[in-house]
């Protein structure tokens, strides 16, 4: 419960049936999260690419973990996907982070790093990782949270480049 703004949030663990409110929940927060960093055109293809149906049942079934953030009412205003990865230690990477606008800075962000937080301490896992446009608002969300920069990346995806920040939290 978020005392300050007498808010209460629930985060639930999707299933397979809950892939279409993940896909409105896209579509509605995907275009005003990048129309400063991204054009239309790569806009709509990141939508038609990662957040389609069929991609986000491929993602379920590929082992990302969808959790669905509700408000008080039961309606979704956010989602992350969890992955553990092996590098050279294992973490939990945090592959998706959304929320509508009007609820940003109300501390769901922060509600659901600290769940992904706990989620990694449950399986021994003691670092958080993520990826940021280094264009992303969110990018000094992440450094409030205590992630920082190990490494800025250039991702070949289809005909676009994905210019990223590698992020990473120790828990």
């Amino acid at each position: 419960m978020d005392r300050r703004r007498n808010l209460m949030f629930t985060i639930q663990k999707a299933a397979a049936e809950d892939v279409l409110i993940i896909h409105q929940l896209a579509h509605q927060i995907y275009p005003p999260t990048y129309i400063d960093v991204l054009n239309q055109e790569q806009i709509d293809f990141m939508l038609e690419n990662l957040y389609c149906i069929s991609a986000l049942k491929k993602s379920i079934h590929d082992g990302q973990e969808f959790y669905l953030l509700f408000d008080e009412n039961r309606v979704a205003v956010g989602f992350m996907a969890l992955v553990e990865k092996k590098s050279t230690s294992l973490l939990l990477r945090i592959e998706k982070l959304y929320l509508l606008p009007e609820t940003q800075g109300k501390g769901c962000g922060t509600l659901l790093i600290n769940f992904a937080a706990n989620e990694a301490l449950k399986r021994n896992i003691t670092t958080l990782e993520l990826n940021v446009n280094r264009g992303n608002k969110a990018y000094y969300f992440y450094l409030k949270q205590g992630f920082v920069v190990t490494q800025a990346v250039d991702i070949p995806y289809y005909k676009y480049i994905l210019d990223d920040y590698i992020m990473r939290k120790d828990i």
